[in-house]
């Protein structure tokens, strides 16, 4: 009993480590990191690492909106349709009314707004000429750019990229044959490493002759890197789809890569068996990662106007969508299909392709396109 108590007073008589031995010798619960303050060590939950994700796609959009002008220069096609508009206002009056709304949904619907959106337009103007709210040819033009800019942003879509909380976030593009999915990723890829971004590409179309070598070359382009399908150790392209899908995404999480851009092959919607082959790279891209892919990309060409609406709305109903990219409108004057997508389907529109430099995947602002079309 009395060496006992002279081990106790012996063990209370002794200082206490310093806090920096204590860290020095001893490692933060996996998940946790320690960051010192004001002198202090104070452990931080890995989740901290989510704001990267945030931040990212915050600053993509900043980036697009300080170059406007490449918005501006590849939706040229579709303002020198809508320029009629300005004539038909220069020298407005009342008692032409009629005549120069009727002329004004014409040009809208020339540039693929659809008939529904084009004639609610209409309308809402012709509302508010009859209640004296639009006076002159420069209050209606505002007026339409108004009811335009309300049509994209009223369903609150979020218009940047959403990719989760932790690492990597997995991105799976998907669309007919001919949208231009791989050249869309290779741009994306792009844009990516451009902000400092460890990205890793999936060569996942393994039905189109030559696929993985275009997305090889745009890897080589972006300073990304890629997995592709073994040769012939895989013969079926259903099969080899899914496992070169799992196995990027597989290796991402190992090597602990940002972003993993998943390609797939092109596949007409109107192909039962085919689009349920999507459902399943879905899946195995989930059992390596629950809760991925963070986004589900569907490609559009631009210059199919209104029938990419029906392509959307089947690719939905199967894989459901988070976000569009529409291609090719520098080469379209039916600029006009953006807002008709987002107001028909509530998908938003999160990247438009407006040229074939590396840079003109521009990320899509409502308030700059129409802009750019209603110059």
């Amino acid at each position: 009993m009395a060496a006992a108590s002279s081990q106790l007073s012996t063990f209370l008589s002794r200082s206490p480590p310093p806090l920096s031995a204590l860290l020095a010798f001893s490692r933060p619960p996996p998940g946790l990191h320690v960051r010192r303050a004001g002198g202090a060590a104070r452990f931080l939950c890995a989740a901290g690492q989510t704001g990267f994700f945030t931040r990212l796609g915050r600053l993509i959009k900043e980036k697009a909106k300080s170059d406007v002008e490449k918005i501006f220069s590849g939706f040229s096609k579709t303002r020198e349709n809508l320029a009629v508009i300005d004539e038909l206002l220069l020298y407005w009056n009342l008692a032409d009314t009629d005549r120069v709304l009727d002329e004004l949904e014409e040009a809208l619907l020339v540039s693929d707004f659809g008939p529904r959106i084009s004639m609610k337009i209409v309308d809402s103007l012709r509302d508010d000429i009859l209640a004296g709210k639009l006076k002159s040819g420069n209050e209606i033009k505002d007026a339409l750019k108004r009811s335009v800019l309300d049509l994209l942003t009223s369903k609150r879509k979020k218009t940047e990229l959403q990719l989760g909380f932790r690492k990597p976030a997995v991105i799976m593009v998907v669309g007919v044959n001919g949208g231009g999915k791989t050249t869309s990723l290779g741009k994306l890829a792009h844009r990516l490493k451009k902000e400092g971004v460890k990205v890793l590409m999936a060569a996942g179309d393994t039905f189109r002759a030559a696929a993985s070598e275009q997305l090889e070359v745009w890897a080589e382009r972006t300073g990304s890197e890629i997995v592709v399908a073994e040769g012939e150790k895989i013969k079926a392209p259903s099969v080899t789809l899914w496992i070169v899908l799992s196995q990027a995404v597989k290796r991402g999480k190992e090597q602990k890569y940002d972003v993993v851009l998943c390609d797939t092959s092109g596949r007409l919607h109107t192909n039962y068996s085919l689009m349920e082959e999507l459902v399943s790279c879905k899946k195995a891209i989930a059992k390596v990662i629950p809760g991925a892919p963070n986004e589900i990309l569907q490609v559009l060409d631009g210059t199919t106007g209104l029938n990419m609406l029906q392509q959307a709305r089947e690719f939905n109903e199967v894989v459901g969508l988070t976000g569009l990219v529409l291609t090719k409108l520098d080469g379209s004057a039916r600029g006009g299909c953006v807002v008709s997508v987002v107001d028909e389907l509530g998908i938003p529109v999160k990247f438009v392709g407006v040229g074939e430099g590396l840079d003109d995947l521009q990320p899509f602002d409502a308030e700059a396109f129409v802009n750019a079309i209603f110059s």
